[in-house]
This record gives structure tokens, C-alpha cells and sequence, in this order.
């Protein structure tokens, strides 16, 4: 398990590969399509100190207010990425993000911003949530949650020991695409068409 903590270095990332499992802590922000929408289209600065060298986790949480007004994490499991494809690229040049957490990869565009940038795609497990939610420790802030409803405001968090593995690298590989040139002639042949 690699241990890494954010704000993460370019030398860092270029050193993982596909099929790496990290550990990350540090502070990152949950960002989903209005929040990308907006981030290449108006790039807002609130929002640049928490991106320079850190990650986007494309998740809606479930979150909790207490009585003091303090925001925590009932669940949080990642969304499907590649919703974000039109814009990860982009966001990931001009903001100098150097991961992006979810499920399911992204495409070639991404692929290609994640070598041009130095940043890689980190999978999370799909389905626990609640676990996930464990290594948040705290809600730092949030933006935009009026406006735009919890699920798609930029939550601020810092996590501990989150588990992680990287499927897409600053090298060209993705894990995602393999998978499916592999498995493909197999469902094919499965499915009677070959």
C-alpha cells in the first residue's frame, strides 16, 4: 500500500502505475457535474486552493448537520465518472489536480489530460458508501450548496487512510480499457457472434 497525502507532487504521481493501492489523507472536494459545469466554464477562484496539487472525488454524499451546525458524511461512494468526460481534462490543466477519484474510468480525453497534466484516476469501491464515509474525518467547508443541492456542491473534506487503487496513470494505461479489450472477443464468442 502506497501512503499519500495531499497536496500531492507531479514526481509522485508519475511514479504510480495501474494497479497501484494507495492510502490517501489530506484534504480533497467531492465535485459532480454541475460543479465540473461550472469549473470550466466560469472558473471560480474559491475553489483553486483546495484543487492546486489535490484531488476531485466524484461523489454526492449523504451528509448530517448537527446541532452546532457541523457537517459530517453518512455515506459516501463514488458516482459513474465518466459523466465528467467532457469536461476532466480541462478542469484537471486549469485547476493542476493530480487525481480524481470515482468508479467505473473515464475515456480517452481524460486519458490523455492525465499524461499531459501528470494526475491519475483513482477507483473507489462502488456500494460502500457507509465505509467510505468512515475515512472522512471532517467537513472543512462547502460551496455552492444552495444553489446547487447536496448532492452536487463542492465538499470540502479531509479523509484519512482512504483506500484507493489506480486504474488510469500518467503513462497512457488504463485498466479500464484493457479490461475491455481482453474481455470482449470472450463475450463475442460467449454470445455467439464470433
Amino acid at each position: 500500500m502506497i501512503k499519500l497525502s495531499v497536496p500531492l507532487q507531479e514526481a509522485d504521481i508519475r511514479n504510480l502505475r495501474i494497479g497501484d493501492q494507495v492510502s490517501l489523507s489530506g484534504i480533497i472536494v467531492t465535485a459532480r457535474d454541475a460543479a465540473h459545469k461550472l469549473m470550466v466554464e466560469d472558473k471560480p477562484d474559491f475553489i483553486r486552493p483546495y484543487l492546486d496539487g489535490g484531488v476531485i472525488y466524484h461523489c454526492g454524499p449523504v451528509v448530517k448537520q448537527d446541532a452546532s451546525g457541523n457537517w459530517s458524511f453518512v455515506s459516501a461512494g463514488p458516482t459513474t465518472s465518466m459523466r465528467e468526460e467532457p469536461f476532466q481534462a480541462n478542469v484537471i490543466g486549469e485547476y493542476r489536480v493530480r487525481g480524481v477519484i470515482g468508479k467505473g474510468g473515464m475515456g480517452a480525453q481524460t486519458l490523455q489530460g492525465l499524461q499531459q497534466y501528470g494526475a491519475v484516476y483513482f477507483h473507489a469501491v462502488g456500494g460502500a458508501g457507509t465505509l467510505i464515509a468512515q475515512r472522512a474525518i471532517k467537513v472543512e467547508t462547502v460551496f455552492k450548496l444552495e444553489e446547487f443541492g447536496s448532492p452536487e456542491a463542492f465538499w470540502v473534506v479531509a479523509v484519512e487512510d482512504l483506500p484507493l487503487v489506480v486504474t488510469m496513470d500518467s503513462h497512457g494505461q488504463s485498466m479500464h480499457q484493457l479490461i475491455k479489450d481482453q474481455s470482449t472477443p470472450i463475450a463475442r464468442k460467449l454470445m455467439g457472434l464470433e
